[in-house]
């Protein structure tokens, strides 16, 4: 019921100018997949915007935890954030405020989240929680955050820091408490709480309790997603076991390929974009680094980025060679990430 109550709020986000925009989307990567040529029209119906690149914590898949990034770290400005907005409220109906980082780090977080729901926009994070106290909470609330998905990764301070390096697992917990205790004093149905459960070989044993805990608790929802590993050919100590749960299969060689075929296309392309904290615009969630940059915001509108020939020749090169792009040669577009 309450995922059925999620997507209901999310489709309360719609205007007659958002369903006109995307059925135009839809329509242009119909065609441009049939030709094989980049026909594109219509603006995107959602974002991911970066609030911050810092993380408190040392994920050893992540390049924010590991600190290997060659971009600078830095915060979302709130004027440059409100341009974005300003720029893209026409069509996009659906903002992710993550792309690296702990967006909670980011100070007036909430004020970005406020600003969005101003415009009819629907508004999702990922956080770890860690940030999460009982005052945070109400605000969370009073704010219109939509979806909030948890990172929960082991029901164990030793599996749960297995992965999610210099973690605690109790600040997790009590960081959901705050919130179910906050929304049922509101009598609020948002955010709609998830607790996603990244299944790696040291916590894959805990599959079944994140449920029976999900609903113990009052989760709305609980996720389980298969894990993105970079060093993936030869083996990763993080691969599940459970074939069923990576993204990775096992050839007759002894090494490993990605379980899924994805093909010479891909609707994110068409359908969105990331901004990073500094106002670059890059192709997916996928280039961490910002190694792609299709234009800066602080240059131009992105309504010209969005239209211009290189991010056209972007397209193009998905449509007839994706394989060739170093970001999606380890994407999860066309795979089963939700176990």
């Amino acid at each position: 019921m309450a995922s059925f109550n999620d997507s209901i709020n999310i489709i309360k986000h719609l205007t007659v100018k958002r369903i006109t925009n995307l059925f135009i989307l839809k329509t242009s990567y119909i065609w441009s997949k049939w030709t094989k040529q980049s026909i594109h029209s219509g603006m995107p119906f959602s974002l991911s915007i970066e609030p911050t690149t810092a993380c408190n914590l040392g994920c050893p898949e992540c390049p924010s935890g590991l600190k290997q990034f060659t971009r600078p770290t830095g915060k979302l400005d709130l004027d440059l954030h409100k341009s974005m907005i300003e720029q893209v409220k026409k069509s996009v109906f659906y903002i992710n405020y993550y792309f690296q980082g702990e967006p909670f780090i980011h100070p007036q977080f909430l004020d970005l989240i406020e600003e969005a729901k101003k415009n009819k926009i629907y508004t999702a994070t990922s956080t770890n929680a860690h940030f999460i106290t009982k005052e945070m909470a109400n605000k969370i609330i009073d704010s219109g955050l939509d979806r909030l998905i948890i990172s929960i990764d082991g029901l164990t301070q030793e599996t749960y820091e297995n992965y999610r390096v210099n973690g605690e697992l109790n600040k997790v917990i009590q960081g959901t408490e705050f919130l179910l205790n906050a929304k049922k004093e509101k009598k609020s149905n948002t955010p709609h709480l998830i607790f996603q459960f990244l299944a790696v070989k040291p916590n894959e044993h805990e599959i079944d309790d994140i449920f029976k805990l999900g609903a113990k608790m009052g989760i709305d929802e609980v996720r389980i997603k298969s894990a993105q590993l970079y060093d993936y050919k030869n083996g990763n100590p993080l691969m599940p076991e459970n074939e069923k749960y990576s993204r990775y299969k096992l050839k007759k060689d002894g090494t490993y390929k990605l379980k899924y075929k994805t093909g010479d296309h891909c609707w994110r392309m068409w359908s969105s974009s990331v901004f990073t904290w500094d106002g670059k615009v890059v192709p997916c969630c996928f280039d961490k680094d910002a190694k792609h940059i299709l234009g800066t915001l602080e240059a131009t509108t992105f309504k010209s980025i969005w239209r211009s020939k290189q991010y056209s020749s972007f397209r193009q090169a998905v449509l007839t060679n994706r394989n060739s792009i170093d970001i999606c040669q380890n994407c999860s577009e066309g795979a089963k990430v939700w176990v």
